[in-house]
């Protein structure tokens, strides 16, 4: 297989590494194909795995069996792409290679595909960066913030409704993961259920005295306030500063990279920034990780065998 991306812990998977394992769309190919299929292709036809050759110039293989084409690219955000895998894996490269992300405007000077093509080839690698975080335990941070606009600390600029987001955090004892989402507003349904929805029971939740936060204790959880309108932000082991450290990173994300964004793209966009702080310290390069989700929705449709071309969406 070329290009290994299970690299040691400490090495940065820089370009030069990138160049070197996926020179050209063969190489993207035969390591789409070894990471889709690790144990061999089961052929449909032969009801067995069987050995496949690459085709010349097609993005298949062939059975050496009974002759079945192969598409690894079927299922995956690679399907019925005309643009080349090489281009679509430096575009992964380029979106794992900053904490705060590329924009599709960047994306498109780097990879030298025009603009819409490089939008969509950024929304469909986005997608894969979805996690359906829950079961959060242990120590947890829950907060609100506004996105959207330029004057701070008001739900409203200029008359327009600013997104209203809120997430939950576990500290680093627990896990350090995050889950972000947009709700419709900051009211005691709003805020609560997504948290019953992703935080165990009997866990510890920090907040600050917001008053939809008022019900946790009712609800099964242990719950500490941290007063911010008292100018008190950490208390001895009370305080929001982790949640409140993960906003920070969004905002300057999204101002500095994206500028705006709308709220129809918004959970995207968060879901993004979640996917990348909860893989920072998973001991393998940011690359490998968002290459990793290149199979999520051909794991997630339970596909282990080959699909054949009389199979495939005409």
């Amino acid at each position: 297989m070329p290009g290994d991306v299970r690299l040691k812990p400490e090495q940065k998977y820089t370009m030069h590494a990138f160049d070197r394992d996926f020179p050209n769309d063969g190489s993207c190919l035969e390591w789409l194909t070894a990471y889709l299929y690790p144990d061999g292709i089961r052929c449909r036809r032969c009801k067995r795995v069987t050995s496949h050759h690459f085709l010349t110039k097609r993005k298949a293989l062939c059975c050496d069996n009974c002759g079945a084409h192969v598409h690894p690219t079927a299922g995956t955000i690679f399907h019925k792409s005309s643009t080349s895998l090489r281009t679509w894996f430096h575009a992964i490269y380029l979106m794992s290679s900053t904490r705060c992300g590329i924009s599709a405007a960047q994306l498109m000077r780097e990879t030298g595909v025009t603009y819409k093509t490089a939008w969509r080839m950024f929304n469909q690698i986005r997608k894969m960066l979805r996690e359906d975080i829950r079961d959060l335990g242990g120590e947890v941070e829950a907060d609100e913030t506004f996105i959207g606009g330029r004057k701070h600390g008001s739900e409203y600029y200029g008359g327009a409704r600013k997104a209203v987001v809120a997430g939950v955090v576990e500290r680093k004892t627990s896990g350090g993961r995050v889950a972000a989402y947009v709700t419709e507003g900051r009211s005691l349904y709003d805020l609560m259920t997504p948290i019953r929805e992703r935080v165990l029971p009997k866990s510890m939740i920090y907040t600050d005295e917001f008053a939809s936060y008022g019900k946790l204790s009712k609800a099964g959880y242990r719950h500490k306030r941290i007063y911010h309108r008292a100018r008190i932000y950490v208390r001895g082991d009370i305080h929001t500063n982790t949640i409140e450290g993960f906003w920070s990173l969004v905002k300057r994300g999204i101002s500095g990279v994206h500028h705006s964004v709308s709220k129809k793209h918004l959970q995207g966009y968060l879901d993004s920034y979640a996917f990348r702080y909860n893989h920072r310290n998973d001991g393998q390069p940011m690359f490998a990780a968002l290459a990793g989700q290149i199979s999520s929705e051909v794991a997630e449709s339970n596909q282990p065998e080959a699909r054949l071309d009389d199979e495939l969406p005409s």
